[in-house]
């Protein structure tokens, strides 16, 4: 949150005695301001209307609407404000129910104190991510002398996420080759490591640098073009430029959800495309980034429990109201030999898949284990001639998207 500016926080529940426990708790954290309290789901609904909290605290089991259906409803009016579910019940399926629901967490009662306070100021920081987007109209692109980080001379970048909801699809692979086909002298690109516990983009271009993105998080409020240029790694084989993941899993921690995304925010001033790669995992970092994505290629392979999880994955979009005009829709490793096919898999996922990467493992082993992604040596191989593929797909979806939007824009003024 900016600096002196409380997380404002509701709390609902039936439950009297619970109610004032919570409300007791927070009023001894200096950045935590308890605005209102509700005692049913639709009061919630109503009051979150009214008073517009950062963060609601939600029981899950109230007397005439739950948490869950309240969260749905509060979501669906009032997208900035982000709920905690609350619940006795630590239920697996209530769980996915609450995300489903548009939940940023979902905590056990009685909850402890360090981890309910987190959980608030991990939302708190959302929230007010949220808020500063959909206040954001455009901010110019920065200068800055020869040779340093400069804005690219266009409008805003696009933030391109490479994501797939089952790990080991390639989405390494997939978003270093991607990001250095796009980036060229007018089209310059940033790739972003953004799995933050165990990103291997550096070492997919042999590339280690002494800076990651622990150097700009604390600084995500006050970026600037100097900054930003000493914490690069610089791939010098073709010029791009790489925000590394930090160096040890635990270090991960110290890099909160708001801070990747207002990062990442600045990033598209500078550069045309930011490439992010990430983990499976749908932590707040991740969520995050979908959030402030432009594009979100998605990844599949021909495996049933990819499939699966990429059906999971569209169906939590809809409910976080995110459009899947925003999906690429990609599959990995294609094998003829298979009887899956991209035009099955559409057909069952109700999602075009907009390309398809053969299956090349001579190709790919070689170029990672060399640390000199394929695109750059290995041009005329069936994988490169894919990522070229999927490159042309992602010029054009954006091209069809600045078109979308500058024909509905004077509707908007």
């Amino acid at each position: 949150m900016p600096s002196g500016e409380k997380i404002r926080v509701m709390i609902v529940d039936d439950v009297s005695e619970t109610r004032e426990n919570v409300r007791k708790l927070l009023q001894f954290e200096s950045d935590v301001d308890v605005v209102g309290v509700a005692r049913t789901g639709k009061e919630a609904i109503q009051l979150s209307q009214e008073l517009n909290p950062d963060v609601v605290l939600m029981d899950i089991n109230m007397p005439d609407m739950d948490g869950i259906a309240a969260t749905e409803s509060i979501r669906a009016k009032q997208p900035a404000v982000q709920v905690v579910i609350l619940s006795v019940q630590n239920d697996q399926n209530y769980m996915r129910r609450a995300m489903l629901a548009g939940a940023r967490d979902f905590l056990t009662k009685p909850p402890m104190g360090d981890e309910l306070i987190s959980a608030i100021r991990r939302a708190g920081s959302m929230a007010q991510s949220e808020r500063s987007k959909s206040a954001q109209v455009y901010v110019a692109p920065v200068s800055g002398n020869a040779g340093m980080v400069t804005g690219y001379g266009g409008p805003l970048g696009k933030i391109v996420t490479v994501y797939s909801p089952k790990g080991g699809t390639g989405c390494t692979t997939l978003a270093v080759n991607l990001a250095l086909t796009l980036h060229n002298e007018d089209t310059r690109v940033v790739l972003v490591d953004g799995n933050l516990q165990f990103g291997d983009v550096a070492v997919f271009v042999n590339e280690q640098g002494k800076n990651t993105i622990i150097d700009l998080a604390p600084r995500a409020e006050e970026l600037d073009p100097e900054i930003v240029e000493e914490v690069m790694v610089k791939h010098a084989a073709s010029g791009i430029h790489i925000l590394a993941a930090p160096s040890r899993p635990e270090y991960a921690e110290r890099v909160s959800s708001g801070q990747f995304g207002k990062v990442l925010e600045y990033l598209r001033q500078l550069y045309a495309y930011v490439v992010v790669d990430t983990a499976p995992l749908l932590t707040d970092v991740t969520l995050a980034t979908i959030d402030v994505s432009d594009l979100i290629v998605l990844v599949t392979t021909q495996d049933i429990p990819a499939i699966k999880n990429c059906r999971l994955f569209l169906d939590l979009l809809q409910t976080l109201g995110i459009e899947r005009e925003r999906i690429l829709f990609v599959m990995n490793r294609f094998d003829k030999r298979i009887n899956i096919t991209p035009e099955r898999v559409a057909d069952n996922l109700k999602q075009a898949v907009a390309s398809v990467i053969p299956l090349d493992e001579q190709t790919t082993t070689k170029a990672v284990n060399r640390g000199v992604p394929f695109v750059l040596d290995s041009k005329n191989q069936p994988a490169a001639r894919g990522i070229f593929s999927l490159a042309e797909s992602v010029r054009a979806h954006m091209t069809a998207q600045e078109s979308t939007d500058e024909s509905i824009r004077p509707a908007r003024r």
